[in-house]
This record gives structure tokens, C-alpha cells and sequence, in this order.
């Protein structure tokens, strides 16, 4: 799979500003990069129960 270059990326950067607007760009980077925040929020929170559930394993098994 190729992966993109420069020009690839302004294409997809010209067509998003057709299609959203100029005035609409900040609210969406902002509404992603909360979602980001969030993801990388859950999935740290659910690592140490994996680690604690394989720890408990390894003490009774």
C-alpha cells in the first residue's frame, strides 16, 4: 500500500476546506483533537486492569 505523499496530502486538505469551509476548520480540528484526547484517555485507562487481571493470574495459577 502506497503511502501519501505531499501532494496527495494538500489534494485531501483542498477538498476538505471545499467541502467544510474556512470558518467551520478550528471547530472541526478542535472536535478531533478531543476525540484523540479521549481515545488515548480510555485506552491508558483500560492497560492496568489488563496488567493487575494478568498479575492476579499469575498469583493463583
Amino acid at each position: 500500500m502506497p503511502s501519501l505523499g505531499v501532494p496527495e496530502l494538500i489534494i485531501i486538505l483542498f477538498i476538505i476546506l471545499i467541502i467544510f469551509g474556512v470558518g467551520r476548520l478550528p471547530e472541526l480540528g478542535g472536535a478531533l483533537g478531543r476525540s484523540i484526547r479521549e481515545f488515548r484517555k480510555a485506552t491508558a485507562e483500560e492497560e492496568p486492569t489488563e496488567q493487575k487481571t494478568g498479575e492476579e493470574q499469575a498469583k493463583t495459577g
